[in-house]
This record gives C-alpha cells, structure tokens and sequence, in this order.
C-alpha cells in the first residue's frame, strides 16, 4: 500500500509541476504599440509637433528582474541623419503583477522636428519590435 502511495503522489507532484508551468508560462512582451496615453486606449502613429509620444506593450507571465528598453531613433527628419539617435528609456520589473508597460518620450524644447521616428522596443536584451511614429 505505502508503494502505490508513493507513485501516486508522484504522479500528483508531476502533473502539479506541469500545471504550474503550462498556466504561468514564460513572460512575453506583446501589442507593442504607439499612443497618445499611457493606457494605450488612443493609439495612433501620427503626432504634433508638442505631443508626448507613448509607448505601450503587454507583459504577460512578468518575472521580477526582467527589463523592458525603448531606444527612439530618426527615420527621415529633414537635417538629421536616418538612425540619429533620440534617446532611451528603461524599465526593470520588480514585481510579477505587471500586465502592462510603458514609457514615454516628451516633445523637445521647441517641439518635434516634423518627419518620421522609430522606436526598438527589447526584452530582455533582446529586439522584440520596431514601432514607427510620424511627427506632423
């Protein structure tokens, strides 16, 4: 009686391990997205001269440690050259209750140049997306 005992909570641990992975499952970072709000409810690739550019995405399965970086270049900008780079902003993960990042970029002094910017978006080190915006 004490084997089948064993086997079956065995049995049991394994099949509560294979549960625990297929319901968390490794963090992804996906719907990388441009908007005019930190929710990402208005999502647009077209902004003013003075608007905040957003970046959104969705984490799902968020590990604490994991790092989300959002590196902004110049794409076509009258006076600057394609890849001139704009900035960079980071975020560290330091809880797993985390279903949603952001980050954004505020108009420079005097405004955006008018033209056209991306944004690489990597997780972890390594390149998730590319998100291109347009300044009008």
């Amino acid at each position: 009686m004490k084997k089948k005992w064993s086997i079956f909570l065995a049995l049991f641990a394994l099949l509560a391990a294979q549960l625990a992975c297929a319901v968390g499952g490794e963090p992804t970072l996906s719907n990388v997205r441009t908007a005019k709000d930190e929710d990402g409810k208005q999502t647009t690739t077209t902004f003013g001269e003075l608007d905040t550019v957003y970046i959104v995405a969705d984490l799902a399965n968020a590990a604490v440690g994991n790092n989300v970086t959002a590196r902004l270049y110049v794409d076509k900008v009258d006076g600057y050259d394609h890849g001139y780079f704009g900035g960079e902003s980071s975020i560290d993960i330091t809880t797993t209750d985390v279903g949603l990042v952001y980050f954004y970029f505020e108009a420079p002094d005097g405004g955006w140049a008018k033209g056209s910017f991306y944004v690489e978006v990597y997780f972890n080190g390594t390149l998730n997306s590319t998100v291109n915006f347009t300044i009008q």
